[in-house]
């Protein structure tokens, strides 16, 4: 593939004041884009400046849902380095999103190249503010103008940035989970490993009707017995219960979070128990009424770690550790946070320099 062509803008955007910095609602002067074609593969790498795309009323986007993104963040670290936290396993992941949506793969080193290349030419866009970063959003999206039901053949990759604060307005502060027991989110089989827009869409009722009640989050149950814990809509889920943490098994429907990952590797290098296995919310219960429910947090690339301060569950209320952050929540983030801005020794070589 050549290499990527630039084409900067003249009339630069007002960057945001840090301390007013929402989650995902401001955007750099610049995106990359990437072609595909069955002739071509993909083709026509370049930086242009931020901003509407055209797409033919008939792209298969529109009515099929071809389209998978990533999630990924910059971060401004100590002398003024720029680091990428695991951003290998974020294009291994896209991969594998690709693969279960039938769109073609892409190379991964390139797209790394393009994404650190973006990050590089919208440096100045990086916030410094604790809590803050560069979030990245690559994404691709079916664009061939056909209303049969298959694999389309054109497809567009992108990738948009945005200065981010906190993903929940709480930030650490504990959020108040409802435990999803009417709406399904994926089955085995289905689009749940898949970092598709569909699973994203399929929680949307729910999260709406969760916030409505008060809780910023749902926390999803398997879909068939509607007992085993799987994920919250934006996060994976871990429990610690008398000094064992423990979090559902990737199990066909739950997306293998590159935060989940990086947390049991940080728990195990501690010597702290972790254990992936099915968790029910009756387990979970027995163990708040029996006083061993010590922490409960959620992962991901845009919160992090969030704390769970409560979880509602069959018109019962689960208070954990009195609302307040837990010992080991507030140390896996202060490490996480610290290895992503460098500020913390990368003993285990997770980032990358743009």
């Amino acid at each position: 593939m050549k290499d990527i062509q630039i084409y900067k803008r003249d009339d630069l955007k007002q960057k945001p004041l840090q301390d007013h910095l929402e989650f995902g609602q401001i955007f750099t002067d610049h995106m990359f884009l990437l072609d595909y074609n069955l002739d071509q593969g993909w083709h026509d790498a370049r930086i242009v400046p931020y901003g509407p795309i055209v797409l033919d009323p008939a792209a298969m986007v529109l009515h099929y849902g071809q389209a998978v993104f990533e999630g990924m963040k910059a971060f401004l670290a100590k002398d003024d380095q720029i680091l990428l936290f695991r951003p290998n396993k974020n294009m291994e992941r896209f991969n594998q999103s690709n693969n279960r949506l039938e769109i073609p793969e892409i190379d991964e080193d390139f797209i790394l190249h393009a994404i650190q290349t973006l990050v590089n030419i919208e440096k100045e866009w990086i916030p410094s503010g604790k809590g803050t970063s560069l979030y990245i959003r690559p994404f691709i999206i079916a664009t061939e103008p056909c209303l049969g039901v298959r694999a389309a053949h054109n497809y567009q990759l992108l990738v948009i940035l945005s200065p981010v604060g906190a993903y929940y307005s709480e930030g650490l502060e504990p959020v108040k989970i409802n435990v999803e027991s009417s709406y399904a989110r994926a089955v085995r089989g289905g689009l749940g490993t898949a970092k598709a827009a569909g699973n994203y869409a399929a929680s949307i009722k729910a999260q709406t009707e969760a916030k409505e009640a008060g809780y910023s989050q749902v926390l999803w149950l398997d879909a068939l017995e509607r007992k085993y814990i799987e994920e919250v809509g934006s996060m994976n889920i871990f429990f610690k219960i008398d000094g064992k943490v423990i979090t559902p098994e990737l199990n066909g429907s739950i997306l293998a979070g590159v935060t989940r990952d990086s947390i049991i590797e940080l728990l195990q290098s501690w010597g702290i128990p972790v254990e992936e296995r099915r968790i029910s919310m009756e387990e979970v219960f027995e163990a708040y009424n029996n006083h061993t429910l010590e922490e409960v947090f959620g992962t991901g690339t845009a919160a992090v770690i969030s704390p769970v301060g409560e979880l509602f569950w069959n018109e019962k209320q689960v208070l954990i550790n009195e609302g307040q952050i837990g010992k080991l929540s507030q140390q896996l983030y202060d490490t996480i946070t610290g290895i992503q801005t460098g500020f913390i020794p990368d003993t285990l070589q997770w980032t990358v320099q743009v």
